[in-house]
């Protein structure tokens, strides 16, 4: 079976996270490819900083603590989150079951939708989404269960998604480190990536929320494909040219400001 270029991309960021570095003959080889096919990949990676090319082969590029720890991407850009999930609660309809990812923008949208007299079902992988959330009678807050991300406060691993076989979601608003006609969304956390992999086939309908930092961006791994995504939310009008490779795959744009 033919694979497509996000696939080969998951399977080399998975085979150099455990093996630290690689051959092109090895890769090429795991994967399942050609040789040149998987340099051409190998280059396409390195220009996105996932990874650096080495004489022969490649090694993952490792991200630094303080980029990646929640508390630092929390403030990052705090505004335009802020005002991208005022925008995507104007979706949200009484008595819906939606699902909120452990993402710093899902947060936002969480504490905006904590003061609202509004009647929902919030299913969500953050725990300080939960925590929020909580604090409002009308929310039946449901939280995914599985490992405690170090230095986070969102839930790893699939342990609890047999929860989601008793409900309907009606929709999922998620957000990543990047978004890219040629990936779809991305993240750096495989762990977290394989949880959302499997949220976005459960849901009716996925809202991406992007801010524009993140536009024209990729990560390590990829969870949902432009097939999957229904709308994306973003701060800033997006490039005409983008935009309409965007809009030719069906997802709607809406920008906040």
């Amino acid at each position: 079976m033919k694979m497509f270029a996000s696939e080969r991309r998951d399977n080399i960021i998975q085979f150099l996270q455990k093996q630290k570095r690689a051959t092109v003959k090895e890769l090429a080889s795991q994967i399942g490819v050609s040789e040149a096919t998987l340099r051409t990949d190998l280059n396409r990676m390195e220009t996105d900083g996932l990874l650096t090319r080495t004489h022969g082969g490649a090694v993952l590029n490792t991200e630094e603590e303080n980029d990646t720890s929640f508390s630092v991407r929390e403030k990052k850009n705090k505004q335009e989150k802020i005002q991208i999930a005022k925008k995507a609660y104007e979706m949200i309809e009484e008595k819906q079951c939606i699902l909120l990812d452990a993402s710093s923008t899902a947060l936002e949208l969480a504490r905006y939708i904590k003061s609202k007299p509004m009647r929902l079902t919030v299913v969500t992988s953050g725990l300080q989404s939960a925590l929020e959330l909580n604090n409002n009678p009308d929310i039946t807050v449901i939280l995914i269960g599985g490992m405690l991300t170090k230095g986070s406060s969102s839930i790893e691993g699939t342990l609890g998604l047999s929860i989601l076989d008793y409900l309907t979601i009606d929709m999922m608003f998620t957000s990543s480190n990047g978004f890219s006609i040629e990936s779809g969304l991305t993240d750096f956390n495989l762990y977290e990536v394989q949880l959302k992999k499997e949220i976005v086939k459960k849901a009716k309908k996925v809202v991406a929320l992007i801010d524009s930092s993140k536009i024209e961006k990729n990560s390590s791994a990829v969870f949902a494909t432009l097939d999957q995504i229904d709308k994306l939310i973003t701060d800033k009008p997006i490039d005409h040219n983008l935009s309409e490779k965007i809009l030719i795959n069906d997802i709607e744009i809406v920008v906040s400001s």
